[in-house]
């Protein structure tokens, strides 16, 4: 029997990694693209010897990504290539505009020509600095075009556009997934985000450095419970051509993370406060009635049950 041939791009990065392993786990045959910008090639090493995974270094902005043999007859692309911290995007803002765009529309026109399902890794920035809380799929959101997130922000947001007009169109079976803040211990600890940031330093007696006065709000999801998500959406004829929030509905304070990683890794590292960035959105949680109706899916593990998997796993990492 032919194995079922499947696309991630970005699939050298954090969320990309993570859905290739679960999808070869399950017997699928796994092609990746990734540019290496800010994926890393050892996340996908151990893939290779399961004979079910091949990695391509190339860039799915440029056209001619479309013209590779290796591409025909795949039927599921997850198109998940983006810097996706704002630490990277805003070290490459035009990469990060042209891969949301330009290679989105060319992953659109693949699935077209190969007649294959697609679902695009949106985020949770299309909200911007919400006005409104919680978040549900039909909030408009309140995003400044003027800034230094805006690359990323705008270009996911044109990214769904694109999604639309080829759902409407063209009746491409597209979904898009609004994704939360995503966490696990195969997060970079260079990357800038939040909880790499926090483990990191408290693991290693540095400061905790916190932005703002910690009041600000998140909704975290171990990346688990993110990709269980992701391909249940791929399987749901109901999501084609919808937009779905997949993240944590329960939201915490960037305060309370630090007390909380600080007091499970039983660190001495005092906490600093740093000026909030600009546009950093003070407020975040997903409502997920329509994940839960629509897929039947929430997350499964919660918070300290995630951390404290990640503290172990980046305590083992240093370790070596």
């Amino acid at each position: 029997m032919e194995l079922k041939k499947v696309l991630i791009t970005g699939a050298a990065g954090f969320l990309g990694s993570h859905l290739a392993k679960q999808l070869i786990s399950q017997g699928v045959q796994v092609i990746g693209l990734d540019n290496y910008s800010t994926g890393k090639k050892g996340n996908v090493q151990e893939l290779s010897d399961s004979g079910l995974f091949t990695c391509i270094a190339c860039d799915v902005s440029e056209e001619a990504t479309l013209l590779m043999p290796v591409l025909n007859g795949v039927e599921e692309i997850y198109h998940l290539a983006s810097p996706a911290s704002p630490k990277f995007y805003q070290a490459e803002p035009f990469a990060t505009i042209a891969v949301n765009t330009l290679g989105t529309k060319h992953m659109l026109e693949l699935a077209l020509r190969n007649k294959a399902k697609m679902v695009f890794t949106s985020t949770s920035e299309a909200y911007g600095d919400p006005e409104v809380h919680p978040q549900h799929e039909e909030y408009r959101g309140n995003v400044n075009t003027w800034g230094p997130r805006a690359c990323y922000d705008e270009a996911k947001r044109l990214g769904e556009v694109l999604c639309y007009e080829y759902a409407h169109r063209y009746e491409l079976k597209v979904k898009v997934a609004r994704i939360f803040n995503t966490y696990s211990a195969g997060l970079r600890n260079d990357d800038g985000r939040v909880i790499s940031n926090f483990v990191t330093q408290a693991l290693t007696d540095q400061e905790i450095t916190v932005y703002g006065d910690g009041t600000q709000t998140r909704s975290f999801c171990y990346v688990d419970d993110t990709v269980k998500g992701l391909q249940l959406m791929m399987a749901c004829e109901q999501a084609n051509g919808q937009v779905i929030n997949i993240g944590s509905p329960v939201e915490i304070s960037i305060l309370e993370v630090a007390h909380l990683v600080k007091s499970m890794t039983q660190s001495g590292s005092r906490l600093t406060f740093n000026p909030l960035p600009k546009d950093d959105p003070k407020v975040r949680r997903p409502v997920i009635d329509k994940a839960r109706t629509l897929l039947g899916w929430e997350p499964s593990i919660d918070f300290p049950e995630g951390l404290r998997r990640t503290i172990e796993a980046y305590r083992e990492q240093q370790s070596k």
